[in-house]
């Protein structure tokens, strides 16, 4: 090893550790710290997965709606009228006089 490698070189077993109390409240910190980490992360999937459901939910809902509409458009075809039912009306004097309605029955 040549004088330029010595000084580039990092000496990571030369590093201080702490010891006794120190070392303790570190470790105990690191572990707080991760399980803080975890209960965050734990929490935000739970909200995923909830928005991720109702999501879902609405959109089935919305489906279901449209398929009952395409399903009622389907169904709904014209009445055919007859022939006598047809009613002409026409513009007389600013008021519109009908013609071909006459109501049968008792009224």
């Amino acid at each position: 090893m040549t004088e330029t490698d010595r000084r580039i070189s990092f000496d990571f077993a030369r590093r201080r550790q702490p010891s006794g109390l120190m070392s303790s409240l570190l470790w105990l910190g690191g572990l707080v710290a991760t399980l803080t980490a975890m209960a965050v992360g734990a929490v935000l999937a739970i909200f995923t997965a909830v928005a991720v459901a109702l999501i879902a939910l609405v959109g089935g809902i919305v489906v279901f709606f449209a398929g009952l509409a395409l399903r009622a458009r389907r169904t709904v075809s014209p009445h055919n009228r007859r022939a006598d039912d047809v009613i002409e009306a026409r513009k007389v004097d600013g008021a519109w006089v009908t013609y071909g309605w006459e109501r049968t029955g008792g009224n």
